[in-house]
Parts: C-alpha cells; sequence; structure tokens
C-alpha cells in the first residue's frame, strides 16, 4: 500500500525500488514536471497571504504582536472568539510573509518584533486589539505581548498596555454624547480630568482616517 504525503502519494524513490511509484491513476508521479508545479502554487498561495496581510495592516486602526507558544487548540479559539466580540481578529502567519507585508503600511515599525511564534491582533479601533489581547495575557501566561502599533506608532509592550485602559471609540462616542446633553458645571469637571486620554484617543483615531 502506497503511502501518502501532504501532496499526494509517496514521493520519488520512496518505494525502495529506484522507480518511480505508481499514482491511483497507473501514472508515475514524482517528475521534476510536477515538483515544478507544486512549487509554483506554493509561491503563488505565499503572494495570496502576503497581499491579504499587507491590506490587513494598511487598513488596521492598531495592531499587536504576541507570542502563543504553548497554547491549546481550544485557549487559541477562546481568544479568537473574544477578539471578534470586539470587532478585532488574532491571525498566525509566517514571520517572514509577515515582514514582507509590512512594507510600506503604517505599521512598517514593528518588523522586528516578529521572532519566534507570533500571533497579530487586529482590529480598526485603535484600542479593541489591544484590550482584548492585554486583558487575555493576564488569564493566560502563554500569550507573551511583545509590541504594537497604533496609527502609524510603534509601541513597546508597556505602551500596548496603556493604550488598553483607553476608552474605544464607541464608547468614548457615549461619552461625547453625555457631555453634549449635561450641565455646563459638568462638562467643564470632566474635561479637566483625564484630557490627555481623550487627546490621544481623538489623535488615534484622526490618523486612521487620515490613513
Amino acid at each position: 500500500m502506497l503511502a501518502q504525503t501532504g501532496f499526494g502519494f509517496e514521493p520519488w524513490g520512496g518505494s525502495g525500488t529506484g522507480k518511480q511509484p505508481l499514482s491511483v491513476t497507473g501514472r508515475r508521479c514524482g517528475s521534476p514536471r510536477i515538483f515544478v508545479k507544486e512549487k509554483e502554487v506554493e509561491k503563488a498561495k505565499k503572494v495570496e497571504v502576503v497581499e491579504d496581510l499587507k491590506g490587513v495592516f494598511s487598513e488596521a486602526g492598531s495592531v499587536v504582536v504576541a507570542h502563543y507558544s504553548g497554547m491549546t487548540v481550544a485557549q487559541m479559539s477562546t481568544l479568537r472568539a473574544r477578539m471578534r466580540a470586539e470587532g478585532a481578529s488574532f491571525k498566525v502567519s509566517k514571520n517572514r510573509l509577515a515582514m514582507r507585508a509590512l512594507e510600506g503600511t503604517p505599521a512598517a515599525g514593528i518588523a522586528h518584533l516578529f521572532k519566534g511564534p507570533t500571533g497579530i491582533a487586529v482590529s480598526k479601533d485603535p484600542v479593541a486589539a489591544s484590550r482584548v489581547a492585554v486583558a487575555y495575557a493576564k488569564e493566560n501566561g502563554k500569550l507573551v505581548i511583545l509590541g504594537g502599533v497604533v496609527g502609524n506608532t510603534a509601541l513597546d509592550v508597556n505602551g500596548v498596555k496603556a493604550l488598553a485602559e483607553l476608552p474605544s471609540l464607541d464608547q468614548l462616542r457615549a461619552r461625547i454624547v453625555g457631555l453634549l446633553q449635561a450641565p455646563a458645571t459638568k462638562i467643564a469637571g470632566v474635561l479637566q480630568a483625564p484630557a490627555s486620554q481623550l487627546a490621544r484617543v481623538l489623535s488615534a483615531y484622526a490618523n486612521k482616517e487620515a490613513a
């Protein structure tokens, strides 16, 4: 019985007979022509992955890069579900392809983070990806945040954690609506509080819209 491989049946010379093994059609497989075809398909897939990632990096409001070594399938599913619930996503890709995709995008400054088993948290909201990633990392130490980017500003791990503490755009909009309906004295009191946080979120949103 022929042993199956990732591309079909046992590769050329694998039967120990010195001849190419027969496929289910009775034809010899493992010819140079077939291998060239497989390489062309693989190359095309890589190009497609790079283009998809480039689009993700170009349109993202924020990106967080993290190591995920040791996480189980169930844990990864939980993380992705939480990301989806906040309008974010968590992707895994080969570092070389991700670094190639970063070229020419606002997130190019984080290329140095792609070493080891890295995952990418992405969201259009400048805060969502950081908030979910930081919260999950507190529960599961196997998710290790390395850094990220918001707009075109690269962040280290502390920057990502600080960003996670800021309100999301939806929360910010709700606060602004509340302020517009509040008495003038209340508005003045709120504006004197975390004004720097408000400015940072508005700046991140403005950078995203201008990109």
